[in-house]
């Protein structure tokens, strides 16, 4: 009597054990590389196809950039006999020409792009923005990146000083040479960290709203120079005012400068972006229109 209750007693913990794991089995995760369950919440954005991208006003692509717009950038360029402002929609001008690249490379027509007014300072504030991604030669910096995506850099920039042709300021030869000058910026540009930071002249600079603002300045001689970015500093001496000159142009102070699209932060489309930046690199599609509508900077002295 005692044997058969033991071995009841077995078979029933036999039992027991069989059942505990097979619930563990169910429970558990799968030790042979089949695919777990996700430990977060599933991207928003799982595809790069037209149909499935997140915009700010469907079905259609927005695209952000100032007031004024100015060549090179949009609208002309340092190889056009015209020179064409506020008018990014024409697909003339380097930016330009990327804005409607990275839009049919994301299954847009031209028709389906509509272009908004950002003010350069706000383009990159934090907070919701009205449009997918903005194009307006802005500088990635860390601090920046804090409030807003940035995509793959489309374009490596070096700053430039412009003058008056035959002012002192010209004979420039050296950063120490630039100390005694007064010079203006457009505000929150890297242009008047440059100064700032890099210069550090002995007269404080003056910054102003636009780099319109900031040429007039020169032209009414309230400042001895302005920095810009390079290609700028060709379509101000080259168009906006003669009479002045590219003193010359400053090298990277440790990490190249780099322009990159401005998205929201968080953003499901930065990475479908980044995507059509890397083919348009690699097909050299960059190449060509930074060709067409940009002045090499290899003709312009370095001061260092």
């Amino acid at each position: 009597m005692c044997t058969l209750t033991a071995m009841r007693r077995g078979f029933l913990l036999l039992l027991l054990l069989l059942a505990l794991g097979a619930i563990a089995a169910g429970c558990g995760g799968d030790d042979d590389g089949g695919s777990a369950s996700p430990t977060g919440p599933p991207s928003a954005q799982t595809n790069c196809d037209k149909a499935d991208l997140e915009l700010v006003k469907p079905p259609g692509l927005t695209v952000g950039t100032d007031n004024p717009a100015f060549p090179p950038w949009f609208g002309g360029g340092t190889n056009s006999s015209t020179w064409e402002l506020n008018d990014p929609s024409t697909g003339d001008g380097f930016e330009s020409a990327v804005a409607y690249l990275v839009a049919q490379d994301l299954g847009f027509q031209k028709t389906d792009v509509t272009w908004v007014v950002v003010p350069f300072n706000q383009s990159f504030k934090p907070g919701p923005k009205d449009f997918d991604f903005d194009i307006n030669q802005i500088s990635i910096t860390p601090e920046r990146a804090k409030a807003v995506d940035f995509s793959e850099p489309y374009y490596d920039v070096n700053q430039a000083l412009v003058a008056l042709d035959g002012t002192p300021i010209t004979n420039a030869k050296t950063l120490a040479d630039l100390k005694p000058y007064k010079f203006g910026a457009q505000i929150g540009t890297t242009s008047y960290a440059h100064i700032t930071d890099t210069i550090q002249p002995s007269k404080d600079a003056s910054v102003y709203d636009t780099n319109n603002d900031a040429v007039s300045a020169l032209k009414a001689k309230q400042v001895d120079g302005i920095v810009v970015d390079l290609p700028t500093g060709f379509f101000v001496t080259s168009a906006q005012l003669p009479g002045s000159k590219i003193v010359g142009q400053f090298p990277a102070a440790g990490t190249q400068e780099q322009f990159g699209l401005v998205l929201a932060k968080g953003s499901s489309l930065t990475r479908c972006v980044n995507e059509v930046l890397t083919r348009l690199k690699a097909d050299g599609q960059l190449e060509q229109i930074q060709q067409e509508w940009l002045t090499t900077r290899a003709e312009v002295p370095v001061i260092e």
